[in-house]
């Protein structure tokens, strides 16, 4: 055990973590040759396609320092504020983490809300300055950034380059000198942390868990603290490029365990695996539970896909433990499922996993938060879409969640910042300089209005040196309203919006001349209307398509060419009351983009 260390690496999106990690592998000698790429552990096309670590990744290491042989076990973890559950789940497993910094960019939100999750686990810091070859790095700048944040002394601040390997040597000495070996008693009943699983075809449901007391050998009889169900570990082993199988693995050891189980819901990430025959006490605690920011209903083109679909999202819901559901039907599309994520981003990559991974087209509703409803008679309502509001006379109000935001930028745009938080209806907290050239500012403002652009416009009016991230702080009472969409006086219930009233007249007007751009011509006139409970309060229609009727009168009397007409609109009538509007999957992702 005292030559076991545990560590992750934390930073904010695209600070170098991943190419860091590379050097490490390389230099350790973990992968060489024909394994040798950039981001080795980014093993998904859709990472390597946008640059962005989604999943965790753990890797044992060998590494001899001074004579004696260490293994290190590494994870890597991803970035981006949509995927810091994942970050959570990592630092449950180790002892020690790596915090990255952009020596060209300095300390960003997503950083310091990492780092604050690490130093509440106890976790042993090591402050590094990546990117120290870019001609643009700043070190002195961005090292009293680091001190101020973590109160280290200078001399513990290694710079380092993920690109040209500088450094990477004084890392491992770092790791092996100042991180805790971990601490347990190999005598003591099994108990193993759950933090990760996968899933299979040939073998099952994969496990990767981390050893707190006790050994684990093949073929014991073990069981899973919180699920209770019993299995044997066929095969157990460590995590090395491809995963190498071990007959014993002891306390303090990070692996995975084959059992043969089929069913995703017998593994749950945070259970504890234990003996049968000598059970621990207590299941492993401190392991919370995701809670998710944006709910949208997913739905198969092909209504006969729905089981599919149920199975994609169970497997899915392994690797990505972040992703809660729950079944769902709606008028206009059928049966299908409520789906819970930790942002926008999060819900792309889920769609975009189900079509590559799974072959599973699906239809995305509109993105909304979840509500707290209070009726006449005093009952409390969680509402996740706005089909499930009850009639206004029954409501007495809603609350709506709210966040406190944490955005840090340069002084430059702090007036544009200001204004696109105000229009959020958001509230300044505080504001505090970091240093002359970095500004933090605190604002209090409801989830609903950052679900669908925001992101993008604060990243476009800072020129992309702005960072954000935020924490749920509670509920607050909201004057809300639901905004229906009618098609020729059907309402289409997977176009709803829950909306402040202030923004709901704009926001209908928006939305019906958006969807009679997207809406395909018709035989017979479509009206799109915008209506909150009777009130319509927008209109656009969508012109039929016309022959020319009159085309074969020339001459004669207006009568005949009138007759000819009259004619074409009793059957223009007649369609319109047997004919149905189709909604092509494009109006549904307008409402995101209508900006």
């Amino acid at each position: 055990m005292k030559h076991i260390r545990n560590f992750c690496i934390i930073a904010h999106i695209d600070h170098g973590k991943s190419t860091l990690a590379d050097r490490l592998l390389e230099f350790t000698k973990t992968v060489d040759g024909k394994d040798l790429q950039a981001q080795v552990l980014d093993d998904m096309d859709l990472e390597r396609e946008r640059g962005i670590t989604i999943k965790s990744h753990a890797i044992q290491m060998d590494y001899e320092y001074e004579g004696q042989k260490y293994v290190l076990n590494l994870i890597d973890t991803p970035g981006h504020v949509d995927f810091s559950y994942e970050v959570s789940r990592s630092i449950a497993a180790c002892e020690g983490a790596l915090l990255v910094v952009d020596a060209t960019q300095g300390i960003q939100a997503q950083t310091i809300s990492n780092l604050y999750q690490a130093i509440e686990h106890d976790l042993h810091i090591i402050p590094i300055l990546n990117k120290m070859d870019m001609p643009t790095a700043n070190p002195d700048e961005v090292r009293e950034q680091i001190i101020d944040l973590i109160g280290c002394k200078r001399s513990e601040i290694i710079e380092a380059s993920g690109k040209t390997g500088m450094g990477v040597e004084d890392i491992l000495k770092a790791i092996i000198e100042t991180v805790p070996h971990p601490i347990g008693n190999s005598e003591a009943p099994l108990q193993a942390l759950i933090f990760d699983s996968v899933f299979n075809s040939f073998r099952g449901i994969i496990a990767y868990f981390k050893i707190l007391n006790g050994t684990i050998s093949k073929g014991d009889f073990v069981k899973f603290y919180n699920t209770k169900k019993e299995y044997y570990a066929e095969e157990i082993g460590v995590l090395r490029l491809t995963q190498e199988p071990r007959e014993v693995l002891r306390t303090g050891d990070v692996g995975y365990i084959i059992s043969g189980i089929k069913t995703s819901n017998e593994v749950k990430v945070g259970d504890t695996i234990t003996h049968v025959k000598a059970p621990c006490d207590k299941a492993v605690d401190g392991f919370e539970n995701v809670k998710p920011m944006v709910f949208a209903g997913v739905y198969p083109i092909d209504a006969e896909d729905y089981e599919d679909l149920r199975a994609a999202m169970e497997k899915l819901q392994l690797n990505d433990a972040s992703l809660t559901f729950e079944p769902e039907s709606s008028m206009a599309l059928g049966f299908g499922f409520r789906c819970g994520f930790l942002g926008l981003l999060h819900m792309e990559i889920i769609q975009e996993r189900l079509d590559r991974e799974y072959d599973m087209n699906v239809i995305t509703t509109v993105p909304n938060v979840s509500y707290i409803v209070y009726t006449n008679k005093d009952e409390m309502i969680e509402v996740h879409n706005p089909a499930g509001l009850p009639d206004p006379k029954y409501l007495k109000y809603i609350e709506e969640p709210y966040i406190t935001a944490q955005i840090i930028s340069k002084p430059d745009y702090i007036g544009s910042l200001m204004t696109l938080c105000m229009e959020k209806r958001g509230e300044l907290k505080k504001q505090v300089y970091l240093t002359t050239e970095r500004i933090e500012l605190t604002f209090e403002m409801p989830l609903g209005e950052i679900v669908f652009d925001f992101y993008d416009k604060l990243k476009s009016i800072s020129r992309g040196y702005a960072s954000f991230d935020y924490v749920l702080s509670g509920f607050k009472r909201a004057n809300l309203v639901r905004l229906d969409i009618l098609l020729n006086g059907e309402q289409v219930d997977a176009l709803s919006t829950l909306i402040h009233f202030d923004n709901a007249y704009r926001f209908g007007k928006r939305m019906t001349e958006k969807l009679s751009e997207l809406i395909p011509r018709q035989q017979f006139d479509i009206a799109i209307q915008a209506a909150i409970g009777a009130k319509i309060i927008a209109r656009s229609t969508i012109k039929a398509l016309r022959k020319d009727v009159t085309a074969k009168c020339y001459g004669g009397d207006i009568s005949r060419k009138r007759k000819l007409l009259e004619k074409q609109k009793k059957g223009k009538k007649k369609m319109k009351q047997v004919g149905n509007v189709e909604v092509p999957q494009k109006a549904f992702l307008a409402v995101l983009k209508l900006d």
